[in-house]
């Protein structure tokens, strides 16, 4: 049974910080891409951060333009585990957060972030 897990969502005023963790049970994830998603009510999931296995040197991708320089996306495969750190957040941010598998369909559940004052 493998099992990805999203978790620290939560509410946060504009220009704050949440850090998101995607942690995996039952598979180890340290020769795996793992990327983050997010989809806001009413829009599409978009393709937010990658990064790659341990065997491919752990590279970081951003894949969308409005989080450059905010999002940070990385790994720590001794808690088989990744993370994405938001800072600046904006309210633009608000949406669902998940974890997947690169290749896979393995989700998490998902994680609300809502930036709001």
């Amino acid at each position: 049974q493998v099992r990805l897990v999203e978790s620290g969502g939560g509410l946060v005023q504009p220009g704050g910080s949440l850090r998101l963790s995607c942690a995996a049970s039952g598979r180890s994830l340290r020769f795996n891409a793992v990327s983050w998603y997010r989809q806001a009510r009413g829009k599409e999931r978009e393709l937010v951060a990658t990064i790659t296995s341990v065997t491919t040197g752990e590279r970081t991708t951003m894949h969308t333009d409005s989080v450059k320089g905010r999002f940070t996306i990385s790994r720590d495969n001794d808690k088989n585990t990744v993370y994405l750190q938001m800072n600046s957040l904006k309210p633009e941010d608000t949406a669902v957060y998940y974890c997947n598998i690169v290749g896979t369909s393995l989700w998490g559940a998902g994680t609300q972030v809502t930036v709001s004052s």
